[in-house]
């Protein structure tokens, strides 16, 4: 358990610690949809933990929410930036997603 409290101890600072997990998973990507994804982005912005929350999700292959401040498309433009960034033997292998952090709620 020592390393999942400090893996999580960012996530203690987070600003959406007491917001709505559901308001951070929008279902579809525009309407009502993507007016939910700006809410959760604007308390993102507004995060002391943005970055790190931004890199994990990078990290663990989140492809779902709003994490760091960003959406699905957004973390997907920022990968294939990354992934064009690395020679072509040095990308690591993507395996699994890890569970999100938190009790038995996603949040960001």
């Amino acid at each position: 358990m020592g390393h999942d409290a400090e893996t999580w101890e960012w996530l203690r600072q987070a600003a959406c610690v007491d917001a709505d997990p559901e308001l951070f998973f929008p279902v579809g990507e525009s309407g009502p949809a993507a007016e939910q994804a700006e809410r959760a982005k604007r308390i993102c912005h507004g995060c002391p933990v943005e970055k790190q929350c931004l890199e994990w999700a990078l990290s663990t292959g989140r492809t779902s929410g709003v994490w760091g401040g960003t959406d699905e498309e957004e973390r997907r433009r920022l990968r294939r930036r990354i992934d064009r960034r690395r020679t072509p033997g040095n990308a690591p292998a993507r395996g699994p997603q890890q569970p999100a952090p938190g009790r038995s709620r996603r949040r960001p």
